[in-house]
Parts: C-alpha cells; sequence; structure tokens
C-alpha cells in the first residue's frame, strides 16, 4: 500500500510502528484487537484532504514492540501521548478508537483533555462507568473477553492456528459479507503470528480489571470528559448499537452518535465511506 508512509518511534520502554497520510488537522487514529493500524486502510485515504492522520500499531501489536507489560489502557494511552506530543510535536490533535483502541482513546482524552480537541469511540463503551460497560456479566457472543484473561491458556491453544482462531473473529463479527478479503487476514495473520503477538494481545484483556478500576476511580470524582464526544456503535446484529452512546453519554459532556445500520462490529472495515462521512461531519464542527 505505498500511499501510505511507515515510521518508528522509539519512545518509553517502547518502540512504536506508525503509519502517516494525508494534510491538514492532526488526528491519531487507534485499532483494536485482532488487528493493526491496517483497519484504517480504507478510511484514511478519505479523510487525507483534510487531516494529518497518524495510524500507530499499539504496543505489543502489529509491528510495534512487545514489552512483557504495560497493557492497562493508561499505559497504551501514554504511549500514544508521547507519539502525538512528544515525538510529532503536535500540540493538540483529534482522537478515534475502534474495539480496544476505544478505551486507549478515552484514557488519552482523560488524561490530556487540553491536548484533545475531539474524541471518537467505536463500537466500545467506557470499562467500569457500569458493570455492564465492562464488568459486569459477559453475553454469550463476548466469551472471548474471559478465556482471553485466562493465564497462558490461550495462548497455548492458538499457537500454530492464528488464522484460524483471528479468522473466526473476522467471520463471526461483521454484518456486511467481503468486508475481509483473504489478503487481509493474511496481513493480520502475519503480524500476530509473529514471537509474543498473541501473548500482548491478551494482555490487552488481562488488563480490564485494572482498566475498569482506573476509569471507575476517576469517574467517582464526577469528572466527565469536556471536549466534543462522538459514539457510534455497529448497528447491525453483531455491533453494540446505542450501547456505545449510552456510555459515553454517563462520562463526557458533549456527546453525540448512535449506530451505523447494517454494520457489526468492525465498523471502520464493514463501512468506511459512512464512517468517514460521520468522523468528517464531527470532527469538523
Amino acid at each position: 500500500m505505498s500511499e501510505f508512509d511507515h515510521h518508528f518511534a522509539n519512545l518509553k520502554g517502547v518502540r512504536l510502528h506508525y503509519v502517516t497520510h494525508g494534510a491538514g488537522r492532526p488526528l491519531v487514529v487507534l485499532h483494536g484487537w485482532p488487528q493493526t493500524w491496517y483497519e484504517w486502510r480504507r478510511v484514511m485515504p478519505l479523510l487525507a484532504d483534510r487531516f494529518a492522520i497518524v495510524a500507530p500499531d499499539l504496543r505489543g501489536l502489529g509491528d510495534s514492540s512487545r514489552p512483557a507489560s504495560g497493557y492497562d489502557k493508561k499505559t497504551v494511552a501514554a504511549d500514544i501521548w508521547r507519539l502525538m506530543r512528544e515525538h510529532l510535536g503536535h500540540q493538540r490533535f483529534d482522537v478515534v478508537g475502534h474495539d480496544w483502541g476505544a478505551p486507549v482513546a478515552f484514557r488519552l482524552a482523560a488524561d490530556h483533555p487540553d491536548e484533545v480537541a475531539h474524541l471518537a469511540m467505536l463500537d466500545v463503551g467506557v470499562p467500569g462507568d457500569r458493570p455492564a460497560a465492562g464488568s459486569g456479566p459477559v453475553r454469550g457472543d463476548r466469551w472471548h473477553h474471559m478465556f482471553h484473561q485466562l493465564p497462558d491458556l490461550p495462548e497455548a491453544l492458538t499457537v500454530g492456528r492464528e488464522r484460524i482462531y483471528l479468522e473466526w473473529f473476522f467471520s463471526n463479527g461483521i454484518d456486511r459479507a467481503g468486508a475481509f478479503s483473504d489478503e487481509d487476514i493474511r496481513e493480520y495473520v502475519r503480524t500476530y503470528s509473529q514471537p509474543g503477538a498473541m501473548r500482548a494481545g491478551f494482555n490487552f484483556y488481562r488488563a480490564l480489571p485494572q482498566d475498569t478500576a482506573d476509569n471507575r476511580d476517576l469517574l467517582a470524582t464526577g469528572f466527565k470528559l469536556p471536549m466534543p464526544v462522538l459514539a457510534l456503535g455497529g448497528g447491525g446484529t453483531r455491533g453494540r448499537g446505542e450501547r456505545v452512546l449510552e456510555s459515553l453519554r454517563r462520562c463526557a459532556l458533549n456527546v453525540e452518535g448512535g449506530s451505523i445500520p447494517d454494520c457489526g462490529h468492525f465498523i471502520p472495515e464493514e463501512k468506511p465511506h459512512e464512517l468517514a462521512d460521520r468522523l468528517r461531519q464531527f470532527l469538523l464542527k
């Protein structure tokens, strides 16, 4: 994908791979699991006329380094802040996060409200804002949340079978058939088959109790996000629908959003044009 520029940043305790594209307002887009920066490949060109887009691989994932610890979302968010503010020199920037990238984006906005101008969260709410948002009983279609938190067992069962395991999520998390090509799946499997990558991905889930505690401590003070927030869920049978908006209404002062119809969990790849339109309207207000 020659239109994207690839870079590396040596930060505190981690080396991040990141991709840049476009010119204009600085915008960082954060991927989820089991994905990498590559999940934004269809959205970035649609926004490149107005935004200088930065798409990093989160610590442990993609072609970034794989530290043994630091997968709580406060630490991961600090990586992104250092990348944007210290490494790239952006004084203020917009943030969009999908899946695990959404809780990372929340912590980035919460910990640095003066630097984050706009926040958008896609198909994941704020862990800990209420039991249903991250710490209560797990729905049947989210069975993997608990499985991934088990020590060592997920690694033992998926080693050498990364494609079988990851492809199941890509096939069962979408409402729009054909969102993932064989080439797309091969790219994700390439990175998650590297030594330590699956463990790093599972560690994002293992940090969930800490994420929940950190967010509850923050929200108990009465804190609410001060910047404009866009909350979007997949409106199909495999998306979270209006639950993302409901979660952010409890955690922010200025929230809009809803859901994208006929779309499952993987919004940037199922509905890139619709998502780009919603982001453009929101970010350029």
